[in-house]
C-alpha cells in the first residue's frame, strides 16, 4: 500500500507507528467507497424586491415566503446545501438525503425540532434514509423528514414556474416526519401512502397532548401520466392526494385536499396546468381553498415565460384577523438563463382583495416588482 509522504514523515520521527499508519489507511477504505455514490448540490436563492406605492414597508403580504421583511430592498432568501445517495437500480437498494436550509426562509419554514424551537436561520428541510424492497415492481421507502406528497408548487422557488408561491401552496403541508412508501403500479400510476407524527413541520412534533399517545397523520397520493403512445398528451400528469391529521400550531385537527393537472398542448413548449386545494379545519367554522391555473411556454432554450392567475377565498387562517376573505392574484414571470447555473427571473404580481383591505395600510391591492436569481451548485 502507497502511504502519502506527511504520513511517511510522522513515522520516521516516531510520532505515529508505520504499523498503524498501515492499518488506518487499510480501514479508511471501506468509507470511501460507501461514500464514493454521494453527491453535494443545493443553491444559493437571492431577490430584489419594488412594493409599488408608499408605506409598504409594514405590509403583510398573506402568501409563503412573502413576508413583510423582504419589502423593498435585497434579499437573500435561502441557502440549500444538499447532501445524498440516492438509489440504484438494485433490488435492496439504499440511499439517503438531507437538504439543509440556510437563511431567513430557514426560519419561515419552521421545521425546528420540539428540542430546540429557535430559529436563528437554520433549518433541515429533508433528512431521510431511502430503502427499496423487491416487492412487485419495487417498493421505494422513506423515513426521516419529507416534503409533503401534495401540491402543484415546490417550498423551493427553484423548482417552480413563478418566484412567489400561490396560495394554494400556502395553505397546503409542507413537511413531514414519518414514513412514505412509493410503488409505480405500471407505465400510468404510481401510489404513494404514509404515516406521520403531526401534519408538521415541527420534526419530532406528537399530536399528545392533547391527543392519545397513538394518535397519528396519514397521507396519501395518486398520480395518472400519459405515456409516449398518448402523442402530444405524452408527460401529462393527473394528481390527487390527501394528508389528515392533528395540526400542532392551530392546536385542531386538519385534512388537506389536493387535486392538480399538468397538460401537454399541441404547441410545443406549451403546457396548461390547475391545482384545487381545499383546507378543512375541523374546529373551525368554513374551510379554506384556493384555485389556481398556470401556463408556461419554453420560447427558446434560454428564454421561458410563465403565467399564473389564482383565487383564494375563507383565507381567515391565511390573513390573520379576517372572515370569509377573498382574494384574487395574477402573477407574471419571465426567465432568461443568461449565465450557466444561473436562473434569473423577472417577475410582477398584483394582489386584490375583494371585500376588505387585506393589505395594509388599508389597501385592497398590492402589486409587486421582483427580481430573482439563483445559483444552482
Amino acid at each position: 500500500m502507497k502511504l502519502n509522504q506527511w504520513t511517511l514523515g510522522l513515522a520516521a520521527m516516531g510520532v505515529i507507528s508505520l504499523s498503524s499508519a498501515v492499518r488506518a489507511e487499510e480501514a479508511a477504505v471501506p468509507l470511501m467507497t460507501a461514500l464514493s455514490s454521494t453527491t453535494i448540490s443545493g443553491y444559493v436563492d437571492t431577490s430584489a424586491h419594488w412594493n409599488l406605492g408608499t408605506g409598504t414597508g409594514g405590509s403583510s403580504f398573506p402568501y409563503l415566503f412573502g413576508g413583510s421583511d423582504k419589502a423593498d430592498g435585497f434579499n437573500l432568501n435561502v441557502v440549500q446545501l444538499s447532501i445524498s445517495k440516492p438509489l440504484d437500480e438494485t433490488d435492496w437498494a439504499a440511499g439517503y438525503r438531507v437538504d439543509l436550509w440556510l437563511g431567513p426562509d430557514a426560519n419561515t419554514l419552521g421545521t425546528q425540532s420540539t428540542l430546540s424551537m429557535g430559529s436563528g436561520d437554520l433549518a433541515i428541510r429533508q433528512a431521510y434514509v431511502a430503502m427499496r424492497a423487491p416487492v412487485g415492481n419495487g417498493v421505494d421507502v422513506k423515513m426521516g423528514v419529507f416534503d409533503s406528497v401534495i401540491g402543484y408548487e415546490s417550498i423551493a422557488a427553484v423548482d417552480n414556474p413563478n418566484y412567489t408561491r400561490s396560495y394554494g401552496r400556502t395553505i397546503e403541508p409542507t413537511t413531514h416526519t414519518g414514513v412514505l412508501a412509493s410503488y409505480r403500479v405500471n407505465e400510468l400510476v404510481s401510489l404513494s401512502a404514509g404515516v406521520a407524527d403531526t401534519v408538521g413541520p415541527v420534526i419530532n412534533e406528537r399530536a399528545f397532548p392533547p391527543k392519545a399517545e397513538s394518535y397519528k397523520t396519514y397521507l396519501g397520493s395518486i398520480a395518472i401520466t400519459a405515456p409516449d403512445s398518448w402523442g402530444w398528451l405524452a408527460g401529462s400528469t393527473l394528481y390527487g392526494g390527501v394528508v389528515n391529521g392533528f395540526n400542532g400550531a392551530a392546536g385542531e385537527n386538519q385534512t388537506s385536499w389536493y387535486l392538480g393537472a399538468t397538460v401537454a398542448t399541441p404547441i410545443e413548449g406549451f403546457r396548461l396546468g390547475a391545482a384545487w386545494d381545499v383546507l378543512d379545519l375541523h374546529d373551525a367554522s368554513g374551510d379554506l381553498w384556493a384555485v389556481s391555473v398556470y401556463g408556461s411556454y419554453a420560447a427558446t432554450e434560454k428564454l421561458s415565460l410563465h403565467l399564473r392567475g389564482e383565487l383564494a377565498t375563507s383565507v381567515a387562517g391565511v390573513v390573520p384577523g379576517t372572515d370569509n376573505a377573498q382574494i384574487w392574484a395574477l402573477t407574471g414571470t419571465v426567465q432568461y438563463d443568461l449565465w450557466q447555473n444561473v436562473l434569473t427571473r423577472a417577475e410582477v404580481r398584483w394582489d386584490h382583495g375583494d371585500e376588505a383591505a387585506y393589505f395594509t395600510p388599508n389597501r385592497r391591492n398590492s402589486v409587486l416588482v421582483a427580481a430573482n436569481v439563483i445559483y444552482k451548485f
